[in-house]
């Protein structure tokens, strides 16, 4: 038994149940440990949602890396779009991504502070990585010059944030509809 093999459990418990509704003895179970065996590598819940929390974040921007650097070739309008695609997809398939959204929207309240933290770090680096993707698309003509490169980079993040949202709260319709009309009027205006 590893600290891996009580990370993987505990991810999926934290990602279908949320910080409160993860038990500690439910992940012992599922890991077929006592539970006092989980604290031979965590202090306690706190510690062990803390790194799941790190962990994840750290996958999520090097999976935005990755997919960058894989599909830097094409069109800027195919990069975006499948990214935004591929956001949905992993959400329904990746516990890790599906525990960094909870979390992100649903941080327990008294380690909030440190989670939201991590959260705007993450959302930072991502900004980071996506700015030059899109000057370099501008340079190239691929998109408006006159909207920028920061606010294209903003102006996207905000559609990918409401899908974050539909993706929580609203069902595979209203996200359909949403990614939809927001997609044709954001790349409407960056092809202007």
């Amino acid at each position: 038994m590893t600290s891996n093999q009580i990370k993987e459990v505990s991810l999926k418990h934290f990602a279908k149940n949320g910080y409160e509704g993860a038990s500690l003895a439910h992940i012992a179970e599922d890991v077929g440990i006592k539970k006092q065996s989980i604290y031979t590598h965590f202090k306690g819940k706190d510690e062990l949602f803390l790194q799941l929390c790190r962990d994840a974040s750290e996958n999520e921007i090097n999976y935005v890396i990755n997919f960058l650097e894989i599909n830097k070739a094409r069109h800027i309008k195919e990069i975006l779009y499948d990214f935004l695609l591929q956001s949905i997809e992993r959400y329904e398939k990746k516990d890790s991504n599906k525990f960094w959204i909870r979390t992100g929207f649903f941080p327990p309240i008294h380690l909030n502070e440190i989670v939201m933290k991590m959260v705007y770090e993450n959302l930072d680096r991502l900004e980071e990585l996506l700015i030059p993707v899109i000057q370099k698309a501008i340079a190239e003509g691929e998109i408006n010059s006159i909207i920028g490169e920061k606010s294209a980079t903003a102006a996207f993040l905000g559609i990918y944030d409401g899908i974050i949202v539909e993706m929580l709260y609203g069902g595979p319709e209203r996200l359909q509809k949403r990614l939809d009309a927001s997609w044709y009027l954001y790349w409407r205006g960056l092809s202007l």
